[in-house]
């Protein structure tokens, strides 16, 4: 394992000892912040799979219905109906904060949808395309949300990939780095104090033979 390139000096050894618990502290949050995202990650996932096999459903429903429609009324007729102004939906776009991402917030106005449904009269218009536009309608909330989900899961997964990287570069570069390099500066020490215990071991016999002589 690599060291980091330092002066094998007390001084240094304390300021790397410093370093490797904030690298290990660092990693425990990372991490920490991870498997949490990754769990609620799942939970939009599984939100995400079962409102869009509702909204897929649904759509299927109206792309029928209104192909029936073209079967029994005429295209111009029915291109006529979908062009009349139909009502508003008022939505509302926000954000929120998920372990420090920030993800959209989609509401609908409520009210805004109690508007007549049907933007035209029924007289000349069959009941299939009626029908294919009240469900267009009513699963325009499911839509929304769909949106919203699937915005949230984007910026999660991306989130999730940046900790992840962070937390491998901590534990398999960083933390082993400062790790190996506490060992050599430690060894470098203790061979330097060793050293310098012979040298005055050697000091103190040569004074012990001249005062003897």
């Amino acid at each position: 394992m690599s060291t980091l390139r330092v002066n094998p000096t007390r001084m240094e050894l304390s300021r790397i000892k410093r370093r490797l618990v904030t690298a290990k502290r660092g990693h425990k949050l990372l991490k920490d912040k991870r498997d949490e995202m990754v769990r609620q990650f799942i939970g939009f996932i599984k939100e995400n799979r079962a409102l869009r096999m509702k909204v897929d459903t649904e759509l299927g429903v109206a792309l029928k219905g209104f192909a029936l429609s073209r079967a029994v009324m005429d295209n111009q007729a029915v291109e006529e109906a979908v062009m009349y102004p139909a009502r508003q939906a008022k939505i509302e776009i926000g954000k929120r904060n998920i372990l420090s991402v920030h993800v959209p917030t989609i509401k609908v106005d409520e009210d805004s949808l109690q508007e007549p449904i049907l933007p035209y009269g029924m007289a000349t218009t069959s009941a299939e395309l009626d029908d294919a536009i009240a469900r267009l309608a009513k699963v325009l909330p499911d839509l929304i949300r769909l949106a919203e989900i699937e915005k949230t899961c984007n910026l999660l997964a991306d989130e999730i990939e940046k900790t992840r990287r962070r937390v491998n570069a901590l534990e398999y570069v960083m933390i082993p780095q400062f790790e190996s390099t506490v060992r050599v500066i430690t060894m470098k020490l203790d061979e330097n104090e060793r050293g310098s215990q012979t040298r005055l071991m050697k000091v103190k016999d040569m004074i012990a033979e001249r005062n003897e002589g």
